[in-house]
């Protein structure tokens, strides 16, 4: 699947006609009151877009996990609100996802006007990617859009379903990730660096896999690094090990030394003898772990020595923390890749989740080429997998 040949909302004429947008509305709540309306915000341009070139646009979305059952709880009227407050005009709210208010909703809709359908997963159809409840979405619009990325690695009606019985293209949210993230893995501008942290090799196999074929320099820290010590014949005290994994993590520096990568692993680290924010804490070598002690980040060589392997990069891909980078003493680690990769000239693709959390509270958000809007769906990407609502869309001529 070549992602980088997918039409966008764009390359489609829209004035006039009935647009489906499937956004990511997945917004913290409190007690019904929206806690981070980032999301919302994010999905602004493609809904602005559409408004300003005289579409109907009828959005949908899920919130939560209400499990196919209609719980207020899960309702996305707050979403209705604060949409209306972004865009300056009404957005009608539908009380059902397919249902009479939702058809009549629909058929009533004027050109530049807004809609928004109740939760799609208030049916257990949507997440079965039912073709009948598909069909019965898709009977709505004539164009379906979809700007959901973090929603793209599942094949859910609203997702991939609709798109059998419709014209399908991207929203500019999506295009945005597979511009980056398909542009890194299919033609990147060199050298190009992959960071991965996060606390186990199993959840990253597949990652590590696929970007061995594409990388200049691989970077591993974070939890997982302990494995691969452990492969180097190292103690590791009580840091977290998948013994399991050692032959797999040997395998893998093998496999990186014969494809000529750059294959770095941190040389110290810090360790404390519990796993508790203020518990005490030295820095040691890698080979030199002490018994009854754990990794809980890298240390400033490591920082040092992962800092400098970026400063020339021409990209950077960085998933997961170094360390347990919630408590203080041991952020360090996170803090200086980031700083690094804010400071270097490369176009910089950060992962959803940790990573993102880490660069947006440190500030650095501006100073990225990419974050990602989707943590499940952008490791998938990276690992290579098609992602459903990504390859159910139309292709460019």
């Amino acid at each position: 699947m070549n992602v980088l040949n997918k039409k966008s909302v764009k390359d489609i004429d829209v004035k006039g006609k009935k647009v489906l947008v499937r956004c990511d509305f997945n917004v913290k709540m409190e007690n019904g009151v929206i806690t981070s309306d980032k999301r919302i915000v994010a999905s602004l341009p493609t809904i602005q877009y559409l408004l300003d070139n005289g579409a109907k646009v009828i959005l949908c979305s899920h919130l939560g996990r209400p499990k196919g059952e209609f719980k207020p709880e899960f309702s996305l009227a707050p979403v209705a609100a604060r949409l209306s407050e972004l865009l300056g005009i009404p957005v009608k709210m539908a009380t059902d996802v397919v249902g009479e208010s939702a058809k009549s909703l629909a058929a009533n809709l004027k050109d530049g006007e807004v809609m928004l359908l109740e939760n799609v997963r208030f049916h257990a159809e949507e997440t079965k990617n039912d073709p009948d409840f598909s069909k019965a979405l898709a009977s709505l619009a004539e164009i379906y859009v979809n700007d959901a990325f973090g929603s793209a690695h599942r094949a859910h009606s609203s997702t991939t379903g609709v798109a059998d019985y419709l014209p399908a293209v991207c929203g500019f949210l999506i295009q945005k990730e597979l511009d980056y993230i398909g542009g890194a893995l299919e033609n990147p501008k060199r050298p190009l660096v992959a960071i991965l942290g996060g606390a186990k090799v199993s959840d990253k196999i597949g990652v590590i896999t696929n970007l061995m074929e594409k990388v200049d320099t691989l970077i591993v820290g974070g939890g997982m690094a302990y494995t691969f010590f452990a492969a180097l014949g190292h103690t590791v005290g009580t840091s977290l090990l998948e013994a399991d994994k050692i032959d797999l993590a040997k395998d893998m520096m093998d496999k990186a030394k014969e494809k000529g990568v750059n294959f770095l692993i941190p040389i110290d680290n810090i360790v404390g003898r519990e796993y508790k924010e203020d518990t005490e804490y030295q820095i040691v070598d890698s080979d030199d772990i002490p018994d009854g002690w754990m990794g809980l980040d890298i240390g400033p060589k490591s920082t040092e020595l992962f800092a400098n392997a970026v400063k020339d990069a021409g990209t950077v891909i960085w998933n997961g923390p170094m360390g347990v980078s919630e408590w203080e003493h041991f952020a360090n680690g996170t803090i200086g890749v980031a700083t690094a990769i804010a400071e270097s000239n490369a176009i910089s693709i950060i992962g959803g989740g940790d990573s993102a959390a880490a660069i947006q509270k440190l500030g650095f958000a501006d100073k990225m080429s990419h974050i990602s809007t989707g943590g499940g769906a952008s490791l998938e990407f990276l690992e290579g997998k098609e992602l459903p609502g990504v390859a159910a869309l139309n292709d460019k001529d």
